[in-house]
C-alpha cells in the first residue's frame, strides 16, 4: 500500500468513527416518553364550565335550635344543586360565589355583600358525570336579626352565582329579603359537595 493509501484509509476511519458518535449522542438526547403523571394530568376532568351546568335551588328549611349536624340554628337553608348538562364529565371544587342580584342580568346589581364562607364542611374535588348533580348549602340569615339603618332592607329576585374558576355567572331566580347596604353578612355558603342535597341532613 502507498504512503497516499495509508493517508486515505486514516481518513475513512476517522469519518466513520465520528459518524458513529454522532449517532450516539443522536440515540442519547432522543425524547423521554411521558411519564404516569402526565399522562393522568391529561386524563383529569376539566373544570365544569357555566354554560354545561344548570344552577337550581332545592327545598328550602327554616333551621330550629336544637337541629344540630353541620347547620347551625338560625336562618333559612338551601341546597343550591348544580346538575352537568354537558356531554362531557367534569369538575368542581371550592366555594361558589353567591350575592343576591336585582336588574337586567347584564346590567344588574349586587345587592349587600356577598355570601361569606361557611368552613364547617372542608373542599374536596367533585366529579360530575353528564346528568350527575353535585349541592352547596346556603344560609340565608333573616333581616330582623340587623339594625334596619345598618341593613337597609329590601327583595332581591335571584342569585348570582359564580362558579370556581369561571368568569361566566348562573342566575337563580329566588325572593328573599336582603340587606342591601354592605357589611351585614346575611348570606352564607359551603364548598360544594357530591351527590344532591337535602335540607336539614349534614352529607357526610
Amino acid at each position: 500500500m502507498t504512503k497516499y493509501g495509508h493517508i486515505a484509509w486514516r481518513v475513512i476511519a476517522v469519518v466513520a468513527f465520528a459518524g458513529t458518535a454522532a449517532l450516539a449522542v443522536t440515540l442519547t438526547r432522543a425524547p423521554a416518553r411521558p411519564d404516569h403523571a402526565s399522562l393522568s394530568s391529561n386524563l383529569t376532568e376539566s373544570p365544569c364550565a357555566t354554560s354545561g351546568l344548570e344552577a337550581w335551588l332545592g327545598l328550602a328549611q327554616a333551621a330550629e335550635s336544637g337541629t344540630g349536624g353541620r347547620l347551625e340554628p338560625g336562618g333559612t337553608y338551601y341546597t343550591l344543586e348544580f346538575t352537568n348538562v354537558s356531554a362531557r364529565a367534569c369538575s368542581l371544587y371550592g366555594y361558589p360565589d353567591v350575592s343576591a342580584y336585582a336588574g337586567d342580568q347584564a346590567g344588574g346589581i349586587q345587592i349587600g355583600s356577598a355570601a361569606d364562607h361557611d368552613t364547617s364542611v372542608r373542599p374536596q374535588p367533585v366529579m360530575l358525570a353528564p346528568g350527575q348533580t353535585a349541592h352547596s348549602v346556603l344560609r340565608v340569615t333573616s333581616t330582623g336579626t340587623f339594625q334596619p339603618t345598618t341593613c337597609g332592607q329590601v327583595t332581591a329576585p335571584e342569585l348570582r352565582v359564580m362558579l370556581p374558576d369561571q368568569v361566566r355567572p348562573a342566575f337563580v331566580p329566588i325572593r328573599l329579603s336582603a340587606c342591601s347596604k354592605k357589611g351585614p353578612e346575611f348570606l352564607s355558603v359551603q364548598a360544594i359537595q357530591p351527590r344532591p342535597g337535602v335540607p336539614g341532613f349534614p352529607v357526610p
